[in-house]
C-alpha cells in the first residue's frame, strides 16, 4: 500500500501542477511574442561650418500591423517616442517628431495617439563656433515602445549616429 499512496501523491501533483503550468505559459507568451523592430534608415554625412545650423532627418519604420506611442500620449502611463542625442559636437535646438494619429484599439477605451509605418523625425543643431574641425559622431537613442491591436512589448532603444564634418 505504501507504494500506491506514494504513486497517488505524484499523480495528484502532477495533475494539479498542469494548470498551474498552463496558466504560467499562458501568462508567458506575450513575453515570448517577438517583438516588431523599429527601423531606422541610414543618414548620409552632414556636413556644415561652426556657427552654423545643421538639420538631421531620421526616416524610421514599423513592421505593418504595428504602431508606437506619439512623443504625446493619450495616458500618463504610456511610454512615449523620445529621441535623446547623448553624444557629439553639436548641441541639440529642437527635435520635431511626426504628426501623430488618434487610432481606436480594442485594449483601449478611448482613442490612443500613435505613429504607424513610415515616419520622420528632424532634429536641428546648432554647430558650436569652437567645434573641432572634422569628422565626428553626433549619437543618440530612439526609445519605443511598440504595439499590436492586441497587446504592447516591452520597451526598446534603438542606437542611432550620424557623421559629422565640420569645416
Amino acid at each position: 500500500m505504501p507504494f500506491k499512496t506514494c504513486w497517488t501523491r505524484r499523480q495528484t501533483r502532477l495533475i494539479t501542477g498542469l494548470p498551474a503550468a498552463a496558466l504560467l505559459l499562458a501568462a508567458a507568451l506575450p513575453l515570448l511574442a517577438q517583438a516588431p523592430t523599429l527601423t531606422v534608415a541610414p543618414v548620409p554625412t552632414v556636413r556644415t561650418q561652426k556657427g552654423a545650423v545643421a538639420v538631421v532627418t531620421l526616416r524610421a519604420s514599423l513592421p505593418q500591423g504595428y504602431h508606437a506611442n506619439s512623443n504625446t500620449p493619450t495616458d500618463a502611463y504610456l511610454i512615449p517616442l523620445s529621441l535623446k542625442w547623448t553624444g557629439g559636437p553639436l548641441r541639440v535646438d529642437a527635435v520635431t517628431y511626426p504628426k501623430a494619429s488618434l487610432e481606436k484599439y480594442a485594449f483601449s477605451e478611448k482613442p490612443l495617439s500613435v505613429v504607424t509605418g513610415e515616419f520622420i523625425l528632424t532634429t536641428k543643431f546648432q554647430v558650436p563656433a569652437d567645434a573641432p574641425n572634422g569628422a565626428a559622431a553626433q549619437t543618440g537613442t530612439l526609445r519605443f515602445q511598440a504595439c499590436n491591436d492586441r497587446m504592447c512589448f516591452a520597451p526598446k532603444a534603438v542606437p542611432v549616429s550620424v557623421a559629422v564634418e565640420i569645416q
